[in-house]
């Protein structure tokens, strides 16, 4: 009979104890080992992880790919199942991932989740928020993060890429300054836009693309609220 392959969670951590346990409980029936890597939390994260088993590594902060990078090096597993730490597995992608271990795993593929962000309290399936595909579920050997904004997975040879069914919850935005204070925090670290008028222009297509195109009035005052901030932040990098 084929050896299994096994699994390693990777998350790394920074002050999450309000979804951490649930975030570990739900990877529980997926994985083989869940490796957490903190930046030296201050709250219960460690407390709470350490309580569910997990292997603990504590770890100065490097910038998010570096990070996740020294993380995956931690992994004991061939293949990395990388979750944030305001991440939930429903059951069914739980499900998902147990069917492809014991079919298989390729490192010619890399395996995709649908990511179900909640914003604001609502679980946002419109303004372009859903399905958010993120490849998570990969071989350790072929990939690496990178990028210093918003890292992605960079592979050193061709893959094809695989979507498991059932969804990847996300805590995303507790309210609108949280959202606000995000995206100001993004404009300050990306490129800004060469005048107010590219800026400008930048911005009215956001808001077209989100509100009307991608179906933001379908939720009501919050697409609304998601999408002009999202435009916002286009003109605001035309002031950086």
């Amino acid at each position: 009979m084929k050896e299994l392959s096994k699994i390693s969670a990777v998350i790394i951590t920074l002050n999450e104890e309000e979804y951490i346990e649930e975030c570990i409980q739900s990877l529980l029936p997926a994985v083989d080992e869940v490796v957490v890597v903190d930046s030296y939390s201050t709250d219960r994260t460690k407390e709470i992880c350490k309580k569910l088993g997990v292997e603990w590594y504590e770890q100065e902060w490097l910038g998010y790919a570096d990070t996740k990078n020294w993380a995956n090096s931690q992994a004991s597993n061939d293949w990395v199942l990388s979750i944030d730490a305001d991440e939930i597995l429903t059951p069914l992608l739980a499900n998902s991932i147990q069917e492809v271990k014991i079919n298989g795993l390729s490192e010619s593929k890399v395996y995709s989740f649908n990511r179900l962000n909640n914003y604001c309290g609502v679980w946002l399936k419109y303004a372009g928020w859903y399905p958010d595909v993120k490849v998570r579920l990969f071989a350790k050997n072929i990939a690496k993060w990178e990028g210093s904004v918003h890292e992605k997975l960079v592979f050193n040879r061709s893959v094809s890429q695989f979507n498991l069914k059932g969804d990847l919850l996300h805590y995303s935005i507790k309210n609108k300054e949280d959202h606000i204070a995000r995206v100001k925090k993004y404009c300050k670290l990306e490129k800004p836009y060469a005048n107010r008028l590219l800026a400008f222009l930048a911005a009215t297509n956001t808001f077209i693309r989100s509100y009307i195109l991608k179906g933001g009035f379908m939720a009501g005052r919050i697409g609304y609220q998601v999408s002009i901030i999202s435009a916002k932040a286009k003109f605001w990098r035309g002031q950086t």
